[in-house]
């Protein structure tokens, strides 16, 4: 389901399902591109927003087809935020593991949140833990006098 709403933000609540996931993912690729956004910076928004999802899925639903995912964002020539809740209980972000301590090195844990802060401006995962926020703040923003939609 979509919703756009008054802020120019455009809504999506999705069932916790990878192939509508992928879908949702490619759609935004797209929008991303037709604001002119270079190839890099859709490359590290299209991992982060992956793996925010994914872990929204897999994670915070448990997989379950039931429960869904709701994804909120918002592009604009200097930046895109977007928001990732899920229906599950929540996590700590500070109990995942280091995924570059030598003990963890050959664990897949803790890369999903790595990578986000790696390739995004800004992360927050607000308490209880199923609500994860976004943004990516363009360094060469090529200012377009359009907003994206």
């Amino acid at each position: 389901m979509r919703t756009s709403l008054p802020d120019g933000s455009v809504e999506f609540v999705i069932a916790s399902d990878l192939n509508e996931a992928r879908n949702l993912q490619e759609m935004i690729e797209r929008q991303l591109r037709q604001c002119h956004y270079e190839d890099k910076e859709v490359f590290g928004i299209r991992l982060a927003l992956e793996e925010a999802i994914v872990n929204a899925i897999k994670h915070g639903n448990g997989l379950d087809h039931r429960k869904k995912v709701q994804v909120r964002y918002r592009i604009l020539p200097d930046r895109f935020d977007v928001s990732v809740t899920d229906e599950g209980p929540g996590y700590n972000p500070n109990a995942i593991p280091d995924p570059l301590a030598d003990e963890n090195l050959e664990s897949p844990s803790g890369r999903g949140i790595f990578l986000m802060r790696h390739y995004m401006t800004e992360v927050t995962v607000h308490p209880p833990g199923n609500r994860l926020t976004m943004c990516k703040v363009r360094k060469k923003a090529h200012l377009h006098a359009e907003v994206c939609r």
